[in-house]
């Protein structure tokens, strides 16, 4: 039996996976359990055991055999029928602005390098089809792209360059390594320097530049409008609603009529209220809470019920769909609903009745669930809260509503505690925010952070998202079946890159313990406590997060790797995300008996959401990098504390404190010594004084450069001469010569 990696084993352990791609890796080799344990870094008594039994355990699956006595091979039969890998292989291009790349595949795994010349005019993001070349031994795997099975998009945005005789349009996107040939008969009024959206139209065989004509002129570069429109093109998504689906939303009554609050549980006259940041416009959940004569709480998870104004295959549908999700750019919301809908009738405000759907729990004091009960409702929002007023609440035990707002805190806790004591894992987002003046130009950057009040919201929306799942996907019908419903899932992470992030780790100083997925989830908690506040947080965090599967919606349920629920759905925001609407819908059906819908439809629907909730990050994201620019672009020559966080043969990479910007200081630039890079161990070296900068030092930079429209910072050392370094930070060891050998693909030791 093999499990979803293709492994000839029962357990899907990521443990036994990591000791079975030891093997994999040199198949010819015979190792016993020491051995198996010192490239796995494991040293104590409980895992050294552990590893002897999982060896049985493949031994027994014949993926291993005995070759001596306690030394184990790889089964000749295994490598036949699994390491031969099909000459071809389909994935998706993650195109290097050098014009290089690399191939996600479909089945995970390796990434494929792909050379420049090798790419075959594919661009970032086209789904190809790839000629494996052969393995070679210490190499990574490597390919040529025969055939482009889908363009990702063939519109893109950047500035347009104008000669005598034809012109360029320079895509903005770093990911797009070549230029665009834009005919002068095809520039539809673009002038040089303009900021335009280009189609490309050809692209011949022997050509080196598609060919395209201009659509649309945006205006001149630097405009914070111009700006802004162009990332929401470059990543697909409309300026605005067409003209129809506002005329349609508009027609919608603000009106609730009393015939539809007779069907519906009434609320209105139980507490209620919303915590939301304190510049939100949309109000999509809310809480209730009311002790009951036993002495237990009745809280309510009240989430608009857009399922009642936006109907199936109507052109409001129809176009959130097509959108999937809003979008938060730095300085605007895009929503997936009109306005009348996103910020008017769904949005839960003070003071207004509101349809609701909603999820009811009665709990005891430690959090304890003795009922619950899904249905539509009717409430009345009595305040909104921001979160900062609820944190002080919570943090002064004074208040409006104090008494509530402290239990709900309590059973939160609860709740938090047994989901960490269940294997969930803590994984930490950093969000940038701005201090905006009225034009959008940046004044101030700060990170925004997470306290009680966010955790307190954050653990009934799970809840409530955990709940609604189990409810439908353990209810099994006459033939043992599930119905059809929207997971959120969240799979285990790929053995192989957990091995490579744990052996990243132990260069750092850190260790993990992989030998079951409880120690799993432990160790990363404390990895991510270990690691706040130093300069390599940012990079472990980012590896993490790359390590592990990423969180999409399907129909098929694996559970939440992340958060250890067996079942999960996204319930608790349907006026931002169409998922949430779809899981509205099904409750609806399934509450009241009817048939399952069907499976393949539902499953479509569900991968385009995932594509659009990933573009929309990447928006998310460039919006973020661009105000970072445009912030220190005023700022050439002034100084800044930040640390390294990370290391590459062209520099490093600074991350300023307090503001998260981050700029490369070129190796170029610090001309007191000639550095080279010890990758292993994530430093570079000055080859005469023997001066080391690595991965998580404090440094001192002055800024020298920036390039707002590729979004690149440029720094330099502010204080980098050998003789004005303090005593402190030398080390005899420094002065020796470094016994590191020097490759092209560790550094190359720089002239004079």
């Amino acid at each position: 039996m093999k499990n979803k990696n293709n492994l000839p084993f029962k357990s899907t352990n990521a443990f036994v996976n990591n000791v079975l791609l030891i093997f994999i890796n040199d198949p010819f080799a015979a190792m016993n359990y020491k051995q198996i344990s010192a490239k796995l870094g494991v040293n104590d008594k409980a895992s050294k055991e552990l590893i002897i039994n999982i060896l049985y355990e493949l031994v027994a699956s014949d993926a291993l055999i005995e070759d001596s006595r306690g030394k184990y091979k790889l089964n000749p039969t295994y490598v036949n029928e699994t390491l031969i890998s099909k000459s071809y292989v389909n994935g998706t291009v993650d195109m290097k602005q050098t014009g290089k790349a690399y191939i996600i595949t479909e089945e995970g795994g390796e990434d494929i390098f792909i050379a420049s010349g090798n790419t075959c005019h594919a661009l970032h993001g086209d789904k190809v089809k790839v000629h494996l070349f052969p393995k070679r031994s210490g190499r990574k795997k490597e390919g040529q792209i025969v055939e482009i099975l889908e363009r990702a998009k063939k519109d893109f945005v950047g500035i347009v360059q104008v000669s005598k005789k034809f012109a360029f349009l320079i895509p903005d996107n770093n990911n797009i390594p070549v230029d665009i040939f834009i005919p002068l008969d095809n520039l539809n009024g673009a002038q040089n320097g303009d900021k335009a959206l280009a189609r490309i139209t050809d692209w011949p065989e022997r050509a080196n530049n598609p060919f395209g004509e201009i659509i649309h002129v945006l205006g001149r570069p630097g405009e914070n409008n111009v700006e802004m429109q162009s990332i929401l093109i470059e990543y697909g998504f409309p300026l605005a609603f067409p003209k129809e689906v506002e005329k349609e939303a508009d027609k919608i009554p603000e009106q609730i009529p009393e015939s539809e609050i007779k069907h519906r549980k009434d609320f209105r006259k139980v507490l209620t209220f919303t915590i939301d940041p304190e510049d939100a416009k949309d109000f999509d959940d809310a809480l209730s809470i009311q002790k009951l004569e036993n002495g237990n709480w009745e809280v309510g998870i009240h989430i608009a019920d857009v399922s009642y104004y936006v109907t199936p295959g109507s052109l409001i549908d129809k176009e959130a769909y097509e959108r999937g999700t809003s979008i938060y750019l730095v300085d605007r919301v895009i929503p997936m609903l009109p306005e009348k809908l996103s910020n008017g009738v769904c949005s839960l405000k003070p003071n207004e009745d509101k349809l609701c759907y909603s999820a009811v729990f009665e709990m005891d004091d430690n959090a304890k669930i003795k009922k619950e009960w899904f249905g539509k409702t009717v409430i009345h929002s009595d305040r909104r809260f921001t979160y900062a007023e609820v944190q002080t609440i919570i943090e002064a035990e004074d208040g409006e509503f104090v008494n509530q707002i402290l239990v709900l805190h309590h059973l939160a806790l609860k709740m938090r505690e047994e989901r960490f004591n269940s294997g969930s894992i803590n994984f930490k987002s950093t969000e940038v925010k701005f201090q905006l003046d009225e034009t959008g130009k940046p004044l101030g950057v700060f990170v925004k952070e997470v306290k009680d009040s966010n955790r307190l919201i954050e653990d009934f929306m799970l809840l409530a998202n955990k709940k609604v799942a189990e409810l439908i996907g353990k209810k099994k019908n006459s033939h043992n079946e599930a119905k059809t419903f929207v997971y959120r899932v969240h799979d285990e992470p790929n053995p192989e890159k957990l091995e490579t992030f744990v052996q990243f780790l132990t260069k750092l100083g850190y260790k993990m313990k992989i030998g079951n997925r409880k120690n799993l989830a432990t160790s990363f908690n404390s990895l991510f406590t270990a690691i706040e506040g130093k300069g390599e947080e940012n990079m472990i965090e980012t590896i993490a997060i790359r390590t592990m599967a990423k969180a999409i919606y399907t129909t098929d349920n694996i559970g939440h790797y992340g958060l250890a629920f067996p079942y999960y759905t996204h319930f608790t925001s349907p006026i931002r995300r169409y998922p949430d609407l779809m899981v509205h819908r099904l409750l609806d059906l399934y509450l009241a008996n009817k048939p399952s819908v069907n499976k393949n439809e539902y499953e479509e629907k569900c991968k385009h959401s995932s594509e659009m909730e990933k573009k929309a990050a990447d928006a998310e994201r460039a919006s973020v990098k661009y105000k970072q620019a445009e912030y220190l672009s005023d700022k050439i020559g002034q100084t800044f504390y930040g640390l390294i966080s990370g290391v590459s043969k062209w520099g490093l990479f600074v991350e300023i404190e307090g503001n998260k910007c981050e700029g490369m200081v070129s190796l170029k630039t610090m001309a007191d010594d000639y550095y080279y890079l010890d990758e292993d161990n994530y430093q570079v070296i000055g080859q005469r004084y023997g001066v080391k900068y690595k991965l998580g030092d404090r440094v001192k930079i002055k800024i020298i450069r920036v390039d707002i429209a590729k979004k690149q910072m440029d720094f330099e050392f502010a204080d980098n001469s050998v003789s004005n370094k303090k005593p402190e930070y030398w080390d005899m060891k420094d002065f020796e010569k470094p016994k590191v050998k020097i490759n092209k693909d560790k550094g190359k030791k720089r002239k004079r």
